[in-house]
């Protein structure tokens, strides 16, 4: 594609240029107007300022486009024309508001640099769209970024400078630099965007409605126009900060009338110095004082006046405030006109300008004379006071330490009684856990070994045994020790201890012969034997000594003690009685044999032992032959002697794994676990023949022989269940007894089958 080629005119591109360094200037300086207006007058500055700076930037970029002549006519479109130059004044609007802020940030700045520089660059293109030729025009995608980057990276640069150079009253050379260079850097913005535009014929008719053409006559008026808007402006905020100046001036006067007046009202030696410290002004007040003239206090006169002992101190922080800018605060002697010496506090601080830098220093001189005096008095009193202070505290010293050795004393006590309260909690934790488990326990033996675990653990102090009673409550028995206890005797008359004798808790010294205990004659410690008592009932003793560590029994540990021994008391005495509830609950009482409850609980058990482990189980049912005779003859007494003979004899007659059983009346049944159908019957034979062996005597009298019938049934041959094992041996034992008596019959399938069952009462036909 053919492209145009156009060519610039260097006169009004120098000319676009100079239109942008003088609007740069008049932004610098209106910034400054903006900043320091109020209310409505800032206001007013905010949009006169706006339109004249972005008319100036309109115009240098109006200019620029016009200094580029191409090989056909330019005409511009008005109202587009008009929309760049409102864009200019946008952008130029978003400027003088971001540095009139008293304060800005980085972040406002580059949020203002953003809106400007896009304002500027809208003002650029919106311009180039104004052109109306006879050719195509492109753009350069890339350059057009990089055109829109440079304005808003120039747009940065120049609120930067505009804030800095704001305050600046006056004509300065960074005030000059500053516009010089912003009035270099937007024509680069210009000039960029004007090199990513190519134009290229074409052929389409032109619309030039609204479109005028601008001759160099259109050149210098829109220059013209700008110079003179601009040059208006920066006039206009000359003048009216002359305007302000004046008035300044005038605010200036009436302060300094008002601060001389001040001063002098002041009951206080006021004075002043420049920023290098030299005195240029002191009130009335110490012109009376010192006797001397004004003239003689400026500079450096105040310090004639001054101590020759305090003249070196107060100068040398006089000039570590010149030099550190801190305020100066000293006391100080000045001697009077009649000569005399008084002190004062001489105080100055320094008087800072909007950019921090010292323009004065304001200071005053106070009496202080009065005070010293009152202070030198109060000093005196002070240290009269002090002394006795000091005396009345080495006495509460001494009185604290004493209470201090008294507190560690008492503390010590605190301590050691602490401890021993942690100590006895933790053995009545003890102590509780022992009777927890002592309640627990289901055997003599089991209360012992818990017993004796517990002792050490509760009486860590103390070595002891455990000795209780037989049945017969002849003889005492040590059943265990711990921590090395050891009596001269394993066993002991209850006699031999004064503790089972009284029933008290009986405690023996060492080396005391008094009423020692005949059980312990070779113990040389000091000893203590409680009773162990359970229902007013004495069971044994528990029995402690000292140690050589502890060669002390404690007194305060003797509940515990007696605590421990009835705890074992009680356990023993449940044991004891749930046995006897045990034994009433599963024997005979008139034979001593196990009762029929027991037979069907021992019976039931064998029988699934015998399952489990496919072994053989006898089972014998016995009845004594004409019993109901002896009854008759000898009476009921004979009869329940003959029982009680019977199951003697049984119990002698089998092994220690069998057991004999009254199954009710005469009848008794015993339980062969392991023995087959050939050991059972050879088992109810033996007990048969010894049956008849036996003598039973009654009053001196011969009972006569006495004869069994025996039914033998056995698992599995017989049953598979307590029941069937039962009711076959019954009926064996019937078949024995229709048979004649005195004889052993094994029950079998055929003989069961064709017996007839017995009575109720006589059989276990309902056994289950």
């Amino acid at each position: 594609m053919t492209v145009l080629h156009g060519s610039y005119d260097y006169r009004l591109v120098a000319l676009s240029i100079m239109l942008a360094m003088l609007a740069s200037y008049a932004a610098l300086d209106l910034a400054g107007r903006v900043t320091s207006a109020h209310g409505w007058a800032r206001t007013i500055w905010l949009n006169a300022g706006a339109v004249a700076m972005g008319l100036g930037i309109w115009a240098m970029h109006y200019v620029g486009m016009l200094a580029l002549s191409t090989p056909v006519p330019v005409s511009y479109h008005l109202p587009t024309v008009e929309l760049s130059l409102l864009a200019a004044i946008a952008a130029s609007a978003v400027a003088l508001f971001v540095v009139s802020r008293p304060k800005i940030s980085i972040w406002l700045e580059i949020a203002g640099s953003v809106v400007m520089g896009s304002g500027i660059a809208a003002m650029h293109y919106i311009g180039m769209a104004a052109m109306r030729c006879s050719a195509l025009i492109v753009y350069d995608r890339r350059i057009v970024a990089l055109s829109i980057g440079l304005a808003i990276a120039i747009s940065l640069v120049a609120l930067r400078f505009a804030f800095l150079v704001r305050d600046e009253k006056r004509l300065s050379v960074r005030k000059i630099t500053c516009a010089l260079v912003m009035g270099s850097a937007i024509p680069l913005m210009h000039y960029t965007g004007m090199w990513a535009v190519s134009f290229h014929p074409s052929g389409v008719a032109l619309d030039l409605t609204h479109a005028i053409g601008i001759s160099m006559i259109g050149v210098v008026a829109i220059s013209a126009s700008s110079f003179f808007l601009l040059g208006g402006a920066i006039a206009s905020s000359f003048f009216d900060r002359l305007v302000a100046m004046k008035g300044d001036l005038n605010t200036a006067r009436e302060r300094e009338l008002y601060f001389l007046t001040m001063a002098e009202a002041i009951p206080e030696i006021i004075w002043t110095a420049a920023p290098d410290g030299s005195t240029d002004f002191c009130n009335r007040k110490w012109l009376e004082y010192s006797g001397l003239t004004a003239e003689q206090s400026r500079g450096a006169g105040r310090a004639a006046i001054i101590h020759p002992d305090d003249l070196d101190s107060s100068l040398s922080r006089w000039t570590n405030a010149l030099h550190t800018g801190v305020p100066y605060d000293v006391e100080y002697r000045l001697r009077g006109k009649d000569g005399s010496y008084r002190w004062f506090l001489g105080r100055a601080n320094p008087i800072r300008n909007a950019g921090g830098q010292i323009v004065k220093w304001f200071g005053t001189c106070t009496d202080i004379e009065d005070q010293k005096q009152n202070q030198q008095i109060l000093e005196e009193q002070i240290l009269e006071r002090t002394m006795q202070l000091a005396d009345s505290n080495t006495r509460l010293q001494e009185e604290m330490a004493e209470k201090d050795v008294t507190r560690r004393e008492l503390d010590q006590r605190n301590e050691r009684m602490m401890e021993e309260l942690r100590k006895r909690s933790e053995r009545a934790t003890m102590l509780a856990k022992m009777g927890e488990l002592l309640q627990s326990c289901i055997g003599l033996d089991e209360v012992i070994a818990a017993s004796l675990g517990f002792a050490p653990k509760i009486f860590p102090a103390a070595r002891g045994a455990m000795a209780l009673l037989h049945g017969t409550r002849s003889l005492a028995e040590v059943t265990g020790s711990w921590t090395d206890c050891r009596l001269p005797a394993t066993e002991f008359e209850p006699t031999e201890c004064w503790a089972l004798r009284t029933g008290h808790p009986h405690l023996v010294l060492a080396g005391d012969s008094t009423a020692p205990c005949a059980h312990a004659s070779r113990v040389e410690s000091t000893y203590l034997c409680i009773p162990i008592l359970a229902q007013g009932k004495t069971l044994g003793i528990l029995h402690f000594q000292a140690t050589d560590e502890a060669p002390q029994l404690e007194a305060s540990e003797l509940s515990f003690k007696t605590t421990f021994a009835a705890q074992v008391g009680l356990s023993i005495a449940n044991i004891t009685l749930r046995e006897a509830l045990r034994t009433q609950s599963v024997r005979d009482p008139l034979t001593g044999l196990y009762n029929r409850r027991y037979l069907e609980e021992i019976l039931d058990r064998e029988v699934r032992r015998a399952a489990r482990a496919a072994q053989s189980l006898g089972v014998l049912m016995i009845d004594l032959d004409h019993f109901k005779s002896f009854n008759d003859t000898y009476g009921h007494d004979a009869g329940d002697a003959v029982l009680r003979e019977i199951g003697v004899s049984l119990t002698k007659g089998i092994r220690a794994e069998d057991f004999v059983c009254r199954f009710g009346g005469e009848e008794f049944v015993v339980i062969l676990p392991t023995a087959d159908v050939t050991a059972s019957r050879a088992r109810a034979e033996r007990l048969r023949s010894k049956t008849k062996e036996l003598t039973i005597l009654h009053q001196g009298k011969s009972m006569g022989m006495i004869t069994i019938s025996v039914g033998v049934a056995a698992f599995p041959e017989h049953g598979m269940s307590p029941k069937e094992l039962m009711g076959a041996a019954d009926n064996a034992l019937y078949e024995a007894k229709r048979g004649g008596r005195d004889q052993v019959v094994v029950a079998s399938t055929k003989g069961v089958e064709e017996v007839a069952p017995p009575a109720p009462q006589e059989s276990a036909a309902n056994w289950g």
